[in-house]
């Protein structure tokens, strides 16, 4: 059947329209992450055990970046990466699909009207503001006017359908046919992959009136179906994220599938009762009027109840899942396990996900130093091959840092605190390296002394030993001080510094009386003498990582005084 003039127009304007909405939805989530800076990534840390907080922080994040999707995503990829537990993924996930219901609640204010006055004073900010916050605040304001102006196109282009026996009919099948409405919600959802947007374009469409009476296009008891299917589409893109992903991270997927899946089935029995207690805690009025905030409502309070009923049943929901994915995670110590490419769009939460590969890198190198202690004082070759094994993955774990780092640069905007950071974290890569190749020098020192079977007296081997632990010290300091972003343990590292540059000296010395007294043999010197220093520059290192830690809370403080006067009345 070809298609009319007037009917390519309305599809032009719908979908027209649908991106509109889209873009300013996203743009609008793009603002508010920048304006709340790294407190999305704080939020995140402060999950617990507790299921109730994970619902909480879900709801949170949601209505931050209007997207339950990319907030499962985001937690998918976190319990891959072992940063969460998969009972806290499930609360977060539960409490991300009450937080997608705002943009509904939203849409249903009505505020059309305003849209592009609203849209012209967030621009105005946007583009002419120097200050940052007032930007993004702008941007998201801005954002907030393209989302109305997309749902008045939408809404004007579809107003000829109220009019349309065709569609009328369509409508009419659907009110009969309730499971028809389940699969039509869940192949759109799952096709535009935004449930907000499929649900927007639902409540415009209901709100057609078709005769003078005020009579919605789609009644509440009709779009009902529709809205359950809404929630089930919306979890496949969290299911294309999971592929191959870790056992744990496929089973917060599904998680969400099934969550939505059994409560969607669930209050498909009881369409009639639900329709009537939306109704009751709904405006009253036309129909036409007040069906897109029953909508609204209904989607609200779908998820609302569906997490009520879950919550205590999160272990029951946790053995499912695991039942449907069987075995044990396994863990690979020669991969990256925190980096993931789909957070490289929300800067802060990427560089915390670096953190803590830094820090895993950094324990390796740890690993690396114990390994070439024992190599050394014990002439223990198998250690010293562990410590090649070590080196084999530090290495690989600096080019997958600098190299996500890099992606991170070119793909995301940056704030300057993020851009000074992620500096940071790029020198912190290196510092970490050099550590594991000074272990390596130890180790063939270990190895030349086992072959050469190079004497070393008791006291050389108890001040050797004495001056690993030292060192160690600050390496653990260090690491922690990275990953905690701990800086009372940075400025403990800075401080031990001295002590080890004093170290290495008086043990040259003290070696150099052992030597003119015949206690040591002289062959021993050389290998002595590098593994001092060898040890002295793993010192230095540390201090860079400290140093980096500092300088980047020096810097938070300084952008955050900063702000603190840009917000405060000049004094006349």
């Amino acid at each position: 059947m070809d298609l009319d003039s007037d009917t390519i127009k309305m599809l032009f304007g719908l979908f027209g329209g649908l991106v509109v909405f889209i873009y300013g939805m996203n743009l609008m989530g793009e603002g508010l992450q920048k304006a709340a800076g790294d407190k999305m990534r704080r939020i995140l840390e402060v999950l617990t055990g507790n299921p109730l907080m994970g619902v909480l922080v879900g709801t949170l994040v949601t209505a931050i970046i209007q997207s339950s999707s990319a907030t499962t995503v985001m937690v998918v990829g976190f319990v891959g990466a072992g940063l969460m537990t998969l009972h806290q993924a499930i609360g977060v996930i539960m409490g991300a699909n009450i937080g997608t219901t705002i943009t509904a609640q939203l849409v249903a204010f009505k505020i059309g009207a305003y849209a592009y006055p609203i849209a012209a004073i967030g621009f105005i900010f946007f583009f002419l503001a120097k200050k940052r916050l007032i930007k993004y605040i702008g941007q998201t304001v801005f954002a907030f006017g393209l989302l109305f102006i997309g749902l008045n196109t939408m809404s004007d282009s579809m107003a000829p359908l109220a009019s349309s026996p065709a569609f009328s009919n369509i409508v009419l099948t659907l009110g009969k046919t309730p499971v028809l409405g389940l699969f039509v919600g869940a192949v759109g959802t799952g096709i535009i992959q935004s449930s907000s947007a499929f649900i927007a374009v639902l409540q415009n469409l209901a709100s057609q009136p078709v005769d003078a009476a005020g009579n919605a296009l789609i009644n509440l008891q009709t779009a009902l179906p529709i809205l359950f299917g809404s929630n089930i589409g919306t979890t496949v893109t969290a299911l294309f994220s999971c592929i191959g992903a870790s056992r744990n991270a496929k089973r917060a997927a599904i998680a969400h599938s099934v969550f939505n899946i059994i409560g969607s089935i669930v209050f498909m029995f009881f369409i009639p009762l639900f329709a009537r207690l939306i109704q009751l805690v709904s405006p009253i009025g036309p129909e036409a009027d007040v069906v897109s905030r029953q909508i609204a409502n209904a989607h609200t309070g779908f998820n609302l109840i569906n997490t009520i009923i879950w919550l205590p049943l999160i272990g029951v929901l946790a053995k499912i899942v695991t039942t449907l994915v069987p075995g044990e995670e396994l863990v690979l110590e020669k991969r990256v396990m925190y980096l993931d490419k789909r957070f490289l769009s929300t800067p802060s939460i990427a560089m915390g996900l670096v953190t803590k590969e830094l820090a895993r890198m950094a324990l390796t190198a740890q690993q690396m130093m114990e390994s070439a202690k024992k190599a050394f004082t014990m002439s223990d070759m198998d250690e010293m091959k562990k410590v090649h094994e070590y080196e084999e993955i530090v290495d690989m774990l600096q080019v997958e840092i600098i190299k996500y780092l890099s992606m991170m640069l070119s793909q995301s905007t940056l704030t300057v605190n993020q851009s000074v950071r992620l500096t940071g974290l790029m020198h912190v890569v290196n510092d970490i390296e050099r550590i594991g190749d000074y272990c390596e020098n130890i180790a063939e020192s270990a190895e030349i002394k086992a072959n050469e079977k190079l004497p070393f007296s008791d006291e050389a081997i108890s001040e050797i030993t004495n001056a690993f632990s030292q060192v160690n010290e600050m390496v653990n300091n260090s690491i922690y001080a990275l990953k905690d972003h701990n800086v009372a343990l940075a400025r403990k590292v800075l401080s031990k510094e001295s002590e080890i540059d004093a170290l290495e000296k008086s043990l040259r010395e003290r070696h150099l009386e052992r030597l003119k007294s015949g206690l040591c043999n002289p062959l021993s010197a050389i290998s002595f003498v590098e593994l001092v220093h060898n040890l002295e520059r793993i010192a230095d290192h540390c201090n860079n990582i400290a140093e980096a830690v500092i300088d980047d809370y020096n810097h938070k403080v300084e952008s955050a005084e900063e702000a603190s006067e840009e917000i405060q009345p000049k004094r006349i």
